[in-house]
């Protein structure tokens, strides 16, 4: 008898991963990847290391609410340069995608840059591309088991070091470095410095093709950058098509490329290239080198695989004519835009005067009577040094006849400090109108004219 039960047919959502084994190339493209990753890194490990002051010269030292940026010290009222560092930084990627596609993900990226240095690991410890597949597909034994623990744990020490070093940025990096030795650190700096060394290990290690596939949000609208002028990796199908296993220099119309897939296997994100452009790559150029080594071998002319556009590759362009295309309406705004920003931010930054102050009026006690009939205004000024040098700095109030201080007109601050003044304002009888009256605080250094605020507050005459 027929068995009537329905069968179940399951759908599978997603393709399961394949495993990326890129192939290692040299040439041009290799070189300054390295290069980007030597100088890069150098910033990153070496930065916090060095000394401005007496002090960490790039330090975020979020206890005390400071930020240091070697001669400049940044306070929470400060938070617009860094909205205008945020968009100098997006307006950046918007023009460097206009010009040379993703050119970011392929040098500069840190999931590049980690991925590349995690994979040299891999590549010296257990072996080459073929080595690597043949170590895999074997069955577990003392020798695989050996390499495998050699590479995790020289991945382990480099995602350490670099948590280390992020959080370095955060709290003093030569304190956080004795605490390490001696076992001392805190709950929160063991938190952190595992965390991003997890993240480190994880994404270069372990994820690797699959954060720029699938978590980068960059690979999703990098195309409404992109015009047929924008510089990206471009296959020549007309030198290529059609495809023969050798290349035939005599022939009338000799293909070159051999279909070796030489492109496709030093692709760190497993794709190939002569399908056309797909949002997985990443514009490392590791197909570039791959290629042109193998026409340097069969004698053929570099170019099958290279940095091109659609414009050029449609009409055949030159390279001079492609230069003569980049400065397009849209890269000239760009351009433009970015360039009035960043001049804005940092005059401002450097021309900025070193000394805040916020006037805070005792709510508590309005306007009152004292002796001689005078009426007294009781103000908090919060005064903060933002220079690392100490200051002294003359306070005086204007705004209604005959206004004076009843308390002390000098402060004195350390360099960085922040103090709350209470300070006592009298007008005498019958002068400013009763109810609200504007007055004016002015504090100026005593070492320096230009270093001055005026900062407007209220005046209460009792009615």
């Amino acid at each position: 008898m027929r068995d009537a039960t329905p069968q179940t047919a399951v759908i599978k959502m997603y393709q399961a991963r394949q495993q990326i084994y890129p192939r290692d190339v040299s040439g041009r493209y290799n070189t300054l990847r390295w290069l980007c990753v030597w100088l890069t890194q150098m910033v990153f490990y070496g930065l916090p290391w060095l000394r401005w002051n007496g002090r960490q010269a790039v330090l975020f030292e979020l206890a005390t609410r400071k930020f240091y940026l070697f001669g400049i010290v940044l306070w929470p009222q400060d938070f617009i340069y860094l909205a205008a560092l945020l968009i100098i930084c997006a307006l950046s990627l918007f023009l460097f995608t206009a010009v040379a596609g993703r050119v970011w993900c392929g040098y500069a990226c840190p999931q590049t840059v980690y991925t590349k240095i995690f994979l040299w690991i891999e590549s010296k410890v257990e072996g080459p591309r073929s080595t690597r597949m043949r170590l895999d597909r074997q069955a577990w034994s003392v020798g695989k088991l050996l390499r495998k623990s050699a590479k995790h744990l020289a991945w382990a020490t480099v995602a350490l070091w670099t948590g280390f070093t992020f959080v370095g940025y955060f709290t003093s990096i030569h304190d956080l470095a004795r605490e390490v030795v001696t076992l001392g650190l805190g709950p929160w700096e063991w938190f952190w410095i595992l965390f991003y060394g997890f993240a480190a290990y994880g994404n270069a290690g372990w994820m690797r093709e699959q954060v720029c596939k699938y978590m980068c949000p960059y690979a999703r609208f990098q195309s409404a950058m992109f015009d047929r002028d924008s510089l990206i990796i471009t296959y020549d199908a007309a030198r290529g098509e059609p495809r023969s296993a050798r290349y035939d220099k005599a022939s009338a119309a000799p293909s070159t490329c051999i279909d070796c897939s030489m492109c496709a296997q030093a692709c760190p994100t497993g794709i190939d290239i002569r399908e056309g452009l797909q949002y997985m790559c990443i514009g490392c150029a590791a197909c570039i080198d791959a290629c042109n080594g193998v026409m340097d071998k069969i004698g053929a002319a570099r170019g099958l695989i290279g940095y091109s556009t659609e414009h050029a590759l449609a009409e055949h362009l030159s390279a001079r004519e492609i230069l003569r295309r980049v400065w397009r309406p849209r890269v000239l705004v760009y351009s433009t835009v970015l360039l009035t920003i960043a001049v804005i931010v940092f005059s401002t930054l450097i021309m900025r005067t070193p000394l805040k102050v916020d006037v805070i009026r005792d709510r508590g006690s309005m306007g009152r009577e004292v002796e001689e009939g005078m009426v007294e205004n009781v103000y908090r000024l919060q005064v903060m040094n933002t220079d690392e040098a100490p200051h002294r700095y003359q306070i005086s109030v204007s705004g209604i006849n005959g206004i004076t201080f009843s308390t002390d007109d000098q402060v004195a601050l350390a360099g960085t400090e922040t103090r709350l003044i209470p300070v006592r304002v009298r007008v005498p009888h019958g002068a400013g109108k009763p109810g609200s009256n504007v007055i004016f605080f002015k504090l100026q250094a005593a070492d320096n004219d230009k270093s001055q605020v005026k900062e407007k507050a209220v005046f209460y005459v009792p009615r």
